[in-house]
């Protein structure tokens, strides 16, 4: 099952979008408990969401979230006051610095008094416990299942061709010290140059990057002037947008594809995902052919 639908932190206690409370209307009912249009936005609001989800992925969401509690009071599942407390607790440290009073503050900014975001805290709990007992405790990554993965996605455990470059970086307002930086190549190690010259990120560490996907992490013309590059070599200077490159490739390592054993714990991850997707889609499908849902 998707996150929970209240944050467990301080990013659930953002005060809502205005128009959160100017569009109201029931979105959906489950059972007897409604869900307003209200409360879907202002899922949609708060920080540390998913950000790309829309309304009918929210509304998906918080349904299932009413499922499960509804599943939960039905199998007569209850927490200890005392446990809900020592969570309270963890969240007060965590979030507010053990500030109790910035806690009431955050809740007064929002309108929510302490007992509703309290019965919040437990119930995201009762929804993680549900999902252990029901979910997380029956997923399994079998041999079988894990080396039919294996076949069927080879793409999926190939490993990029990588580099190793050392760069010296040349701000715009130090463009003229390129020949400088040329002679002193000349003289000292590349290492000893790029900390003394180079503006790069990894100058301290004297211009290297080590194992990386050149397309991940420089700008298209350093990487077609990486790819022109035999091993050991050094670049010409390149200028972009007033910024001044030297590189050497110190090392290549082509792309590979890995074998079953190097790409396990891939293979595995990704097959407990899938298995937990099935199981809670099957639940999910479960509980809703047990309780009344109402899309409107």
């Amino acid at each position: 099952m998707a996150r929970t639908i209240f944050p467990l932190f301080a990013a659930a206690l953002i005060p809502a979008v205005a128009a959160a409370v100017e569009v109201d209307g029931i979105a959906a009912r489950v059972g007897t408990e409604p869900i307003l249009k209200s409360e879907i936005l202002e899922e949609m609001a708060l920080p540390g969401g998913d950000g790309g989800e829309t309304y009918e992925q929210v509304r998906s969401r918080m349904i299932e979230r009413l499922l499960v509690l509804k599943a939960a009071e039905k199998a007569k599942l209850s927490l200890q006051e005392w446990v809900v407390d020592n969570r309270v607790n963890e969240i007060v440290n965590h979030s507010f610095g053990g500030d109790r009073n910035r806690l009431m503050e955050a809740l007064t900014a929002r309108r929510m008094s302490y007992q509703d975001w309290r019965k919040r805290i437990k119930d995201d709990m009762v929804v993680a416990a549900m999902r252990w007992q029901t979910i997380d405790r029956n997923v399994s990554a079998s041999p079988a299942a894990m080396r039919a993965e294996y076949m069927k996605h080879p793409e999926r455990y190939r490993r990029k061709r990588t580099v190793s470059v050392s760069v010296v970086l040349l701000a715009p307002d130090k463009a003229d010290r390129k020949a400088e930086v040329s002679k002193a190549l000349k003289e000292e190690p590349f290492a000893a140059v790029a900390r003394r010259y180079s503006c790069d990120s990894r100058a301290a560490q004297g211009g290297k990057w080590e194992g990386v996907v050149p397309e991940e992490v420089f700008k298209r013309e350093v990487c077609d002037e990486i790819a022109k590059m035999p091993k050991g070599t050094m670049s010409k200077w390149l200028e972009i947008d007033g910024w001044c490159f030297l590189l050497r490739l110190d090392d290549v390592k082509p792309a590979v594809n890995l074998s079953f054993a190097e790409a396990y714990d891939e293979i595995e991850q990704r097959v407990k995902a899938e298995s937990a997707r099935a199981l809670n889609s099957a639940w999910m499908e479960r509980l809703k052919r047990e309780t009344y849902v109402k899309v409107y």
